[in-house]
């Protein structure tokens, strides 16, 4: 089974709610909800991904040194296996926008829970729970 592994970043504002997106018509998953990030490249390193896809898809700038690895996700779907490290960025530069996204949308990450997500995003959420409470 092929592997495939995709970053993907919990930003956090200054009221403690994590940013997340949800996914557009057209690509897999559409219309669900999720964390910035995307799969790395050839020969790109995992923090180099997140900050150049958290440009892409936000419109943001983030200093690696802002950047936190929390836990990480793997999950087997039916064609490949997905590994997902979460990082966790509470600093960047720029105003978020949706450039990828349907919709973007602020939550407390209690209330991740309630909202309709990848499958191989719940593991992330219990500690993103404990770390920033429900």
């Amino acid at each position: 089974m092929k592997l495939t592994l995709v970053v993907a970043c919990a930003l956090v504002d200054a009221d403690g709610r994590v940013l997340v997106g949800q996914r557009p018509e057209g690509k897999a998953l559409a219309g669900l909800w999720e964390f910035p990030g995307g799969k790395i490249e050839p020969g790109e390193r995992p923090e180099d991904t997140l900050i150049r896809e958290l440009k892409e898809e936000l419109g943001i700038t983030v200093k690696e040194a802002c950047l936190a690895p929390l836990t990480f996700a793997s999950f087997a779907y039916e064609s490949f296996h997905l590994l997902m490290p979460l990082w966790i960025c509470r600093r960047w530069e720029g105003v978020v926008q949706p450039l990828e996204h349907s919709a973007l949308k602020w939550v407390r990450a209690g209330k991740l829970r309630d909202l309709d997500m990848p499958p191989a995003d719940a593991p992330l959420i219990p500690p993103l729970v404990d770390l920033l409470g429900p």
